[in-house]
């Protein structure tokens, strides 16, 4: 085996990514303090071609040094808004015939293992700041809440980790 070089991965340009079609999925980051995790969430969304992310609330926007580090550019490729109030965003994607699903620890949670996607729904998925977590009042707006399974001691992951899997379940179960 050997390694490939950056020149044979056959990546996409920004325009041919903003082109391109995406799958109907929106990421929205409820309080996100830390930059690195903002970075983090751009670039797992611009490898799984979400269509868009909202920043809201104390969540910080590119240009940001610190985002970009871990970013990548992505947030030049993935198309993103700030609200500054996650309820209004919430409001304004379900208006717009979206499903959204909270990313959290609750009771009548789904287990991410089980949950099914819809063929024709879009949906909005909803990651909370990194203590407290997605806000009680967006959890009650939310049509469900998904849950990562942990089979371990610790019952957090970190919110760009949570990110990956969720997105990448969610983008496998759309594109099969």
């Amino acid at each position: 085996m050997r390694k490939l070089l950056n020149s044979e991965l056959d990546r996409k340009s920004v325009t041919e990514f903003k082109e391109s079609e995406k799958i109907p999925l929106i990421v929205i980051l409820d309080n996100i303090r830390s930059l690195h995790n903002i970075g983090s969430v751009f670039r797992t969304s611009d490898a799984f071609m979400v269509e868009k992310i909202y920043l809201c609330g104390i969540t910080a926007c590119p240009p940001n040094k610190e985002i970009h580090k871990t970013a990548l550019g992505s947030t030049d490729s993935v198309d993103w808004g700030y609200i500054e109030n996650t309820e209004d965003i919430i409001n304004e994607l379900k208006s717009a015939g979206y499903k959204i699903f909270s990313i959290e620890q609750a009771e009548n949670s789904i287990n991410l293992i089980e949950f099914t996607v819809e063929k024709g729904v879009k949906y909005g998925i909803v990651f909370g700041h990194e203590v407290k977590g997605v806000s009680q009042e967006v959890v009650n707006m939310s049509d469900g809440v998904i849950e990562i399974p942990q089979y371990g001691t610790k019952h957090s992951l970190n919110i760009s980790v949570s990110a990956g899997i969720v997105i990448w379940d969610l983008f496998t179960k759309m594109r099969l």
